[in-house]
């Protein structure tokens, strides 16, 4: 629930800033770079999803290799 939730606020900031660029443009080439930045980031967060499981998975205790095979000389 929680991702869905942060997928669908970084679509709305996405869209704002989208309609933003479109209602008022921006005056130079560093400004238009400035939005594309976190535009690319909002626009990646809500495609994907948060990256991280916010439950940590357990680690599971490590397998010994197989014995069943001897060493070759």
């Amino acid at each position: 629930m929680n991702s869905l939730v942060l997928r669908l606020v970084c679509g709305l900031l996405f869209a704002a800033l989208v309609l933003g660029m479109v209602v008022h443009p921006p005056t130079n080439f560093s400004q238009g770079l400035g939005m594309l930045l976190p535009g690319a980031f909002l626009l990646s967060v809500a495609l994907k999803g948060p990256r991280r499981s916010l439950v940590p998975k357990k680690r599971g205790p490590a397998t010994p290799p197989s014995a069943a095979e001897p060493p070759q000389p």
